[in-house]
């Protein structure tokens, strides 16, 4: 590292050189300490979120939470804990001000689901003024026949129904039996009110289009859409596990033309329909399109079986993309009901019809001012056809097997506007597994439908800017067709007038959406963080890893309109600012020749340049413009914990004597540095991206430790291209499965196995993702662009 470091730090003063290094060398040691320290510290004992402005472990750390009136760091995360007084104290730190929102995030098995509280007819109780919800900020006054809100200080009556008594110190008697007056997070049932033109909703419908397209048949991917679909119709989301989905089904297939299938359970065989005038989208059917499962069983698995076979021979390749939406759109209105469509969709749309694309890609524009023109759509016609889908609740996974570009950037616009999601799946046949298990995740996974979100903030603050996957068309309204368990909301609040230390800031944010049951439900998350007049406050309560979130999708989205390189400066030039502030107003008087950070942003730098070294942001020679497209779409709205390992991929030594140390407490190895030199020829690594695992084997590695892996002593004789371990009968073999498992666990998309042996061709892309290592494409390393981020302070503060 002192190597390395000296070339860098030329630039400096000769007498603060050997300073600068020095520092270096040593924090470029801290990243895996700081992780294992939170661990050691915060893991042992439940986190209670009733302290208010308390920071919550890292993402990194295994821990439990017990709400006590803040919502859980699973629910909401903040960039900082205790937010500045004044514009101007924010403006000078330059710290972002701001929260990454999982409205239904899944929660471990050991912590209660938020609490359904059902008012009946009257429905919740809100203020008058600003509309929030009742929660454990508002004050009852008058002996509880009023209360005062804490975000707006308006008084409101309460309703007779609602009233209950004070005890000596304020509270009402039944605070603690009440969620919505103890709790940070928990659900309302909504009334007619809340539905869309006052009537209660139908339960929501899937609807599958399937392309028939002579490059979907003949990859396998229609016979394997179909054999699955037959499996997973028995796994449709539902509440109560006991009962059965009222989820209702529909199946269509496409090439240039649309075929629609009556599955209607009184036929004997399905009946196909054909729509052939594809400018002019219409339903062929109506009863018999959208079924129930179990009624329909006989004719949805005849169908199924069916399709490949009816498109074995077919010679189409032309497919059409635009009309195949619209008519899953025209069936859920002539439904009356919200839903999602599943599109297997193979290639660029070409054929004659709305939303026709054509092939533009062109690498010569990387790296120029032109270059924002290959991430934005191709026209407004996708833009236009998600405003009609959200209106009606119609949300849209796409499922991609593309073989040469597809323009990921058009066709994503629509499930990116909608709340739902883009697969990609470059080489089908290697990526079999890993889409399977996708697709069986989507189905089954918890979410809601026809969702509007809103974030309501005391006065003082307000929320001005927001990122993820949905629509919004107003200032204030997210609107999210579809809102799933693995989705996120970013908000960035501002200042517009001074906040007191002595009340703090207050956050409510409100998502009202219809259950896989077809019940209209409120879900409320409420979040009380501290104010502060110094800014040694703030910087002692912020959150890295948050923070690194939001600035991510900032760039990400500023890429639309902005030369990559822009956006590359201003990142580095205000985390540069937030650091300057920090050394100019809160450290101890030093050395200019010392780099000193805040103590919870010390992983800042390190995880800076891994942002600028991502694929978005410095694009190799092999990194399609659709694989761009489809990274950023997918940073969009993600939460911090897979953001986190997608930029700083975590590197687990396999030692077999550690790992059966661990065996019975089932905690991992400690990770080492995500660099090359911490590879050892005699060692096994496991990486995770969050979206791949690679299993590194070094040319020397002990052929027990082989044996107990692979079943084969000898390196030679390993397999590169297995996607699976073998199932050895011995602990060590057992326990790498069971941590293989539960990293795939923890992520919203199964990471396929990869295993890369030392010097094969596909050690490249296994060195791609040690992040503090300097890459192939001109990114940094962690201690040149640490010198290069000293270097920036010391401009600022000079």
């Amino acid at each position: 590292d002192l190597a390395k470091g000296t070339n860098s730090c030329l630039s400096l003063e000769p007498p603060r050189l050997f300073l600068c290094v020095c520092k270096t060398a040593l924090l470029s040691v801290l990243q895996i300490q700081v992780i294992e320290d939170d661990r050691a510290n915060k893991s042992s004992e439940p986190f209670t979120t009733g302290v208010k402005g308390q920071t919550p472990p890292l993402v990194t750390t295994n821990f439990q939470v017990k709400d006590q009136g803040n919502a859980s760091p699973r629910f909401v995360r903040c960039t900082a804990y205790n937010i500045p007084c004044t514009a101007d104290m924010a403006k000078q730190s330059q710290v972002p001000l701001a929260a990454v929102i999982k409205p239904l995030a899944m929660l471990p098995p050991d912590e209660t689901r938020p609490y359904v509280v059902d008012h009946g007819e009257a429905g919740p109780i809100r203020c008058n003024r600003c509309k929030a919800y009742m929660c454990p900020y508002m004050q009852f006054i008058e002996g509880g026949r009023r209360f005062q809100c804490g975000f707006c200080s308006c008084v409101t009556d309460v309703p007779p129904h609602y009233f209950q008594h004070l005890d000596h110190t304020g509270k009402r008697v039944d605070c603690c039996d009440r969620p919505e007056l103890s709790l940070g997070s928990y659900e309302f049932v909504a009334t007619v009110d809340y539905c869309k033109n006052n009537k209660l909703p139908q339960p929501p419908s899937f609807i599958f289009f399937i392309d028939v397209s002579y490059n979907a048949v003949k990859s396998g991917m229609v016979n394997i859409v179909c054999q699955e679909l037959k499996t997973l119709l028995d796994y449709l989301p539902r509440e109560n596990p006991e009962a059965d989905s009222v989820v209702r089904v529909g199946f269509v297939t496409y090439n240039k033309v649309l075929h629609f299938y009556n599955v209607k359970s009184s036929l004997a065989q399905p009946q196909m329909m054909v729509v052939s005038d594809v400018s002019d989208m219409f339903l062929p059917l109506l009863d018999g399109f959208l079924v129930n499962v179990n009624d329909s069983r006989v004719v949805i698995e005849s169908l199924l079986d069916q399709i490949p076979e009816m498109f074995a021979d077919t010679r189409e390749t032309e497919t059409v993309f635009g009309p195949v939406i619209q008519a899953g759109l025209e069936a859920l209105k002539a439904a009356d009901c919200a839903g999602k469509l599943f599109l297997f969709h193979s290639s660029l749309p070409i054929a004659e019809a709305p939303g026709k694309l054509k092939n533009r890609e062109d690498k010569k524009l990387v790296g120029t001012d032109k270059e924002k023109s290959l991430i934005q759509p191709q026209s407004g016609f996708y833009s236009n056809l998600s405003k009609e889908c959200v209106a009606q609740g119609c949300c849209v996974d796409l499922f991609l097997f593309p073989n040469q570009y597809v323009d990921v950037a058009t066709l994503g616009v629509v499930p990116v506007s909608t709340g739902g999601s883009v697969y990609k799946y470059t080489y089908f046949q290697m990526d079999r597994e890993r889409f399977l298990n996708d697709l069986r995740r989507d189905v089954q996974k918890p979410m809601g439908f026809d969702a509007v979100m809103r974030v309501r903030t005391s006065t003082g603050i307000r929320a001005t800017d927001f990122f993820g996957s949905f629509f919004m068309s107003n200032t204030t309204d997210v609107e999210l067709a579809g809102l799933d368990c693995d989705k996120t909301v970013t908000v960035e609040f501002r200042h517009d007038d001074k906040l007191s230390e002595d009340t703090g800031a207050l956050m409510q944010c409100a998502v009202l959406y219809t259950s896989c049951s077809g019940q209209r439900r409120l879900r409320v998350h409420n979040m009380a963080v501290n104010c502060c007049s110094q800014l040694a406050d703030l910087y002692r309560n912020c959150e890295t890893d948050t923070i690194i979130n939001f600035f991510s999708k900032y760039a990400y989205r500023s890429l639309l309109n902005t030369p990559t390189k822009t956006v590359r400066d201003t990142l580095v030039n205000q985390c540069a600012q937030i650091l300057a502030c920090y050394r100019k107003n809160c450290a101890s008087p030093s050395s200019a020749g010392q780099l000193i950070l805040p103590e919870c942003m010390k992983l800042l730098p390190v995880y800076l340049n891994c942002v600028l070294k991502s694929d978005v942001l410095q694009p190799g020679a092999d990194v399609s413009v659709d694989d761009r497209a489809y990274l950023r779409q997918l940073l969009s709205c993600m939460d911090v914990s897979e953001s986190h390992v997608f930029f700083y991929p975590r590197l687990l030594p396999l030692v077999r004597h550690t790992l059966l140390v661990k065996l019975d407490g089932g905690s991992l190895p400690m990770a080492v540095r995500n660099s090359e030199e911490r590879l050892s020829k005699g060692g096994v690594y496991l990486l995770e991206t969050g979206l791949y695992l690679f299993l590194w084997v070094g040319a020397n590695a002990q052929q027990e430790l082989l044996s107990n892996i692979f079943g084969t002593p000898t390196f030679s004789q390993i397999d590169p291209n297995m996607t699976s371990l073998p199932e050895l009968d011995n602990p060590f073999s057992q326990r790498l499965r069971e941590i293989i498992d539960s990293f795939r666990s923890q992520r919203s998309r199964y990471m396929k196995l990869m295993v890369v042996k030392q010097e094969d061709k596909a050690e490249l892309i296994f060195k791609h993702f040690l992040c503090e290592d300097k890459s192939a494409s001109g990114g940094a390393s962690y201690v040149d662009f640490l010198c290069h981020m000293h270097k920036e302070i010391r401009q600022l503060l000079s």
